[in-house]
């Protein structure tokens, strides 16, 4: 036994030992925050049970070469400790919470074949393996069972020692550069009154049965010492470590990286807003999914037409398209299944996910407003749609099994409204960008949380309006925005259509300003509304709209689809003239300064020029007038993006606006093809700003400056190669 590593935890007294559990839950449910190779574990039963003692007639021999390298040895459970086991769902942030079962009837000394767990009962193998290990500690294996009931304790405790357990399989990250690693699976310890957790890696032995390696046993403990906490890691047999880098790294990788993370989790007070990562499909298939669809795909980052970043959205789309397939598949092995599921992806701009989702055998088609370029590259299979999706009677998808909005904007709230009311069988899955109500952008209600977890809960309250059992999970793509809301199945039968839809309407005009409330869960529909069982879904839609729909089919007057042109909105199409006032009058605050910059020109005359304050965007927002700050608001990015646009002025550097000293500009190191120097096309092509406006002209010489000095040194700007070239 020897300790690899200990850190000291400076807590003021109120997170420990509570946050300790806490960083280790981590470590146990999401190991791939910590250690990159990985992809992920999977948690398959938790349970509880007691340390055996040693016997009492002898302290038992010492573990040989050959048991120390084979594990503990398999043997009859008489007087076997008292289990209490249940299977694991991996919900995130279970930490240490569990349900206590009665002891399942299972044989624990019957050994565990290798795939037992992942076709059989892993409650039953956790209480298998448990029977078999603690009776091998209690026969003759002093030295673990000291190490797990704290090493260095001296003595057996007289109580019985609750211990809580954990089934997991460790996943490895699927690459085609590295060589395929198959899971590996471990039995945790968890000794909660002693603050130690003890990992215990499984393996196959020579008859096929699973049992402890002791080799590559590791512990994290908790320790307090003079009012001081430590944190430290320790390897039972530090001599027989084997290290394959990726599932068991080096043992100075335990001591100081996993440490220092671990010693930083247990004092952070913070709880994240999110679920755990992949935590509702299983990480193993996903990742494999994952690694075919990236191998298959990766070529369209070579051909991508698109002025986005192909590398971004390729494997972002690759990996929501694994996510779905994975759920997919899940869902036809839950219902019994073979036919694949039929999908509309409503907004799919570039249409890659349907591309790739119609690849894999799923029968669907996407519809934007707006036909991309990238369209013609997929081939007839894909079926890509250009209209606008304006929520009513005339967008119902009444024989498609899944509605998916994948960055959907404006159509987001109402793609669980679309699902609910095509067919009872349709079901949604959606992946918030964008903050949009039902009629225009989402306003915020909630000061204590982000405007991200409120739209997240305002599109789950949507979804439960509309009678869906919600979802959330996170996804694992290159997005700040990648929580994923899921609606698989109704809180409602299908009889009670009537009147959940009644509640549909009431709830999407109460966000008008309308009075309405949702109730909780909500009286049972009554006899009259039960009588519409026999009418098709469509004839209930429009039995319960009633009056209330408008006449032209629509559910909601105001909404409006976004253009088919996407429009400029960088402040480029702005009329010259205004963005011409706006410069002049933010150069004329920033000039109004008393300080002054002093320096020689490189013609060496000695010169004053005026290089103003510099102000923060709001102090200069202050000053424009109310009809020029509406006009900026409608561009993108505002009075920011006018003014770096306006490069030869203005220097925007963190939220603070300068006027732009062009010897510094000179003075810094410049690159052969420098777009400023004298033998590029644009020198001299513009007028020069300072030598027209500014009080003290330009602070450069005409020979240097490159731009003109007065319309006699303006060149005609240079046709550029792709114009040239074109036809």
């Amino acid at each position: 036994m020897a300790e690899v590593g200990r850190v000291r935890v400076c807590d003021s007294g109120v997170l420990l030992p509570e946050g300790f559990w806490a960083a280790v839950a981590v470590w146990l449910e999401r190991p791939q925050v910590a250690n990159k190779r990985l992809s992920g574990a999977r948690l398959e039963a938790r349970g509880s049970a007691v340390l055996p003692r040693a016997e009492a007639r002898r302290p038992g021999p010492s573990a040989g070469p050959e048991q120390e390298r084979r594990g503990p040895r398999p043997g009859p459970s008489e007087g076997d400790p008292g289990l209490g086991l249940g299977p694991d769902r991996g919900t995130a942030g279970g930490g240490r919470e569990q349900a206590q079962v009665p002891l399942l009837s299972g044989d624990p000394g019957q050994p565990v074949k290798t795939g037992r767990a992942e076709g059989g009962d892993p409650a039953a193998s956790l209480a298998s393996l448990w029977g078999h290990f603690s009776q091998s500690l209690a026969d003759g294996n002093p030295e673990m069972l000291a190490f797990l009931s704290r090493p260095g304790a001296g003595s057996q405790p007289e109580a019985p020692h609750r211990l809580d357990l954990v089934l997991r399989t460790v996943i490895p990250k699927m690459s085609p550069r590295c060589p395929l690693r198959a899971p590996r699976r471990e039995m945790v310890v968890q000794d909660v009154p002693n603050g130690t957790v003890s990992f215990l890696p499984l393996e196959e032995n020579d008859d096929g049965n699973l049992e402890v390696k002791v080799d590559n046993v590791y512990q994290i403990q908790l320790r307090r010492s003079k009012e001081e906490w430590f944190i430290s890691v320790l390897i039972f047999c530090p001599e027989r470590w084997h290290s394959d880098g990726v599932i068991y790294p080096k043992p100075i990788w335990l001591g100081k990286e996993l440490l220092a993370r671990l010693a930083r989790w247990s004092v952070e007070n913070r709880k994240s807003e999110f679920k755990s990562t992949l935590s509702l499909i299983s990480i193993l298939r996903y990742s494999e999914a994952y690694r075919e669809l990236k191998e298959k795909y990766k070529e369209m980052v070579k051909v991508w037409p698109e002025v986005t970043d192909p590398e971004k959205f390729v494997y972002e789309d690759v990996a929501i398209a694994a996510y779905l397939l994975i759920l997919w598949e899940e869902e036809r092995a839950e219902r019994g299944m073979t036919a694949k599921q039929s999908f509309v992806d409503l907004g799919c701009g570039n249409g890659l996910l349907v591309h790739i989702l119609c690849s894999e055998g799923h029968p669907g088609r996407g519809i934007d407003v707006r036909r991309r370029k990238i369209w013609d590259l997929y081939g007839p299979q894909t079926q890509l749609e250009e209209d606008a999706i304006t929520p009513g009677e005339e967008t119902l998808f009444p024989g498609v099994d899944w509605l998916i909005g994948n960055h959907s904007d404006e159509l987001t709230p109402w793609i669980p409204v679309i699902a609910a009311r095509s067919s009872y069988d349709c079901r949604f899955f959606v992946l918030p960008c964008c903050f949009f109500d039902f009629t225009g952008k989402f306003c915020r209600r909630q000061s204590g949380k982000t405007q991200y977890r409120e739209y997240l809960d305002f599109i789950r309250e949507v979804g439960l309006s509309c009678g869906f059992q919600v979802e959330e999970d996170c996804l694992r793509i290159p997005s700040t925005k990648r929580v994923c809301l899921i609606g698989k199945s109704r809180t409602y039968p299908a009889t009670g259509e009537v009147w959940r839809d009644e509640q549909r309407t009431q709830y999407i005009r109460s966000r008008q300003g309308c009075p309405a409330s949702l109730p909780e869960g909500g009286p049972s529909p009554s006899a009259p509304q039960v009588a519409a069982d026999g009418a098709g879904h469509q004839d209930v839609r429009r039995a319960a709209c009633g009056a209330g729909a408008p006449a032209t089919g629509l559910w909601l007057p105001g909404f409006h689809p976004r253009e088919k042109a996407e429009p400029v909105r960088n402040c480029a199409s702005l009329p010259r003239d205004f963005i011409d006032q706006v410069v002049l009058q933010v150069a004329n605050l920033l000039l109004g300064g008393k300080r002054l910059n002093t320096g020689s020109s490189q013609e060496g005359i000695l010169k004053t020029w005026n290089g103003g304050e510099s102000l923060s965007l709001t102090e200069v927002a202050k000053e424009l007038d109310r009809e020029t700050l509406q006009r900026l608001k409608r561009e993108c990015g505002g009075l920011q993006t006018l003014l770096r646009n306006s490069h030869q002025v203005f220097e925007v550097l963190n939220g603070r606006v300068h006027i732009r000293d062009w010897r510094r500009e000179l003075q810094r190191e410049r690159r052969p093809d420098d777009k400023r120097s004298p033998s590029s096309e644009a020198f001299k092509t513009r007028i020069c700003w300072f030598f027209t406006h500014h009080p003290d002209g330009c602070v450069l010489p005409s020979a240097c400056c490159p731009f003109a000095h007065g319309p006699k040194e303006l060149r005609p700007p240079r046709t550029s190669k792709k114009k040239r070239q074109a036809p």
